[in-house]
């Protein structure tokens, strides 16, 4: 399980090395030691990206991109999207308040099934904000930051493209904190969104042009009328130090095709559209413990009024890239465990069909847990049937 409280003396005042007093009262050789301890701790305190508390700001400092002439995807943006294929979250690993919480971690054996080729690409959720400082400058725990790049390094090892999110920033949706979450301060919410991304676009400026970066997962609530601006922020500052890297963003309402047309999309050819479709949402999340009230199980798949609202947010958001010139792929979509195996068997192929005749991507909602496609027990195994539904050749 990751510690988050290595940032706990990154960029706070006081001393500036722990167990050491000010220079004012060291001797040399002390004063010495200091020096070179600082100097490692700023290092470390920053990663690649080099963040100290001196960096906290404003949104002022992260101007947004321009935006209002977007000129549709580039060549490599259109064939990016086009092989992320049938691919896989790497859920409920990175994403909780710490690695472990949510019962998963990410082991050596996960990665491992890339090398069977029922993954064509990988979407990488990480919960950020949980392991960065709690003030403007939220400097991310180096550790968590080692602890990334071994999962990323390795997934691109296996040569697929691999899609890095920012996942579940509460206070910035304006949600309930989960368990283990910090909270911060109001004040410094947003800014700390944007100082995130300064340091994770710096840290893999020099990766593989298989990452590809995702400025949020389903932004809502506080966000709804926030998002086209902090979004443009946050592309301006990830474009600082990769001017050409591909850039996925999505609409709000959790990713909704609804409202894709309340995007206001910046000037920049190397973005890739993302939507997520959880229709019919009285099947996919039956039984689902954090959805309020809860959803009666025993829903059945998949009749044609069901097809019909599958079909309705990807028939939107196609015409939606054809309107603008981008690529849309569904970052996800699944059926919770509570449900009828045989029916789920039927909504994924079903799903999969669906989205493929409309030439789009995919990523199933996710691996290995509660909607998983792998059951991780045991020695570990795919759910066949389901495997089959959705990767099936």
């Amino acid at each position: 399980m990751m510690k988050t409280d290595v940032v706990s003396t990154c960029g706070r005042s006081g001393s500036p090395v722990p167990g050491f007093p000010f220079p004012s009262v060291q001797s040399i050789a002390r004063l010495a030691l200091t020096a070179a301890l600082l100097s490692v701790g700023l290092s470390a305190c920053g990663g690649a990206g080099g963040a100290t508390a001196s960096d906290a700001g404003s949104l002022a400092d992260y101007p947004a991109a321009a935006t209002g002439t977007p000129p549709g995807a580039s060549a490599r943006a259109s064939a990016a999207a086009a092989a992320f294929g049938r691919g896989v979250n790497f859920g409920n690993m990175l994403e909780p308040p710490r690695e472990g919480d949510w019962g998963l971690t990410v082991e050596q054996r996960f990665i491992d099934l890339l090398d069977g080729s029922t993954f064509d690409s990988v979407r990488l959720p990480v919960r950020w904000s949980n392991h960065a400082s709690a003030d403007a400058a939220a400097v991310i725990d180096p550790a968590f930051f080692a602890r990334v790049d071994s999962v990323i390094d390795r997934l691109l090892d296996k040569g697929v493209y691999v899609l890095l999110d920012m996942h579940h920033y509460r206070q910035l949706d304006g949600d309930v904190l989960d368990a283990n979450e910090r909270s911060v301060d109001p004040a410094v919410v947003e800014v700390r969104f944007l100082a995130m991304w300064r340091q994770i676009a710096a840290r893999y400026k020099n990766r593989s042009d298989r990452l590809i970066l995702e400025v949020y997962n389903e932004p809502h609530g506080n966000l709804t009328d926030r998002w086209n601006d902090l979004m443009a922020r946050a592309v301006g500052v990830i474009r600082r130090d990769n001017p050409q890297r591909l850039i996925v963003v999505g609409p709000t309402s959790w990713n909704s095709a609804a409202d894709l047309s309340r995007l206001v999309l910046p000037n920049d050819a190397n973005l890739i559209l993302t939507v997520h479709n959880y229709e019919p949402f009285n099947f996919t999340h039956q039984g689902a413990t954090w959805v309020t009230p809860a959803l009666p199980v025993g829903q059945d798949c998949c009749t044609a009024d069901q097809l019909s609202r599958m079909t309705w947010g990807l028939d939107v958001a196609k015409a939606y890239g054809a309107k603008v010139g981008y690529p849309v792929f569904v970052g996800e979509f699944g059926s919770y465990s509570a449900a009828d195996n045989a029916a789920r068997v039927r909504y994924s192929r079903a799903m999969r069909d669906l989205i493929e005749a409309r030439a789009m991507s995919w990523h199933y909602w996710e691996l290995a847990s509660g909607f998983g496609v792998y059951d991780p027990s045991g020695a570990g195994a795919f759910r066949a049937d389901l495997r089959d539904a959705l990767y099936g050749r």
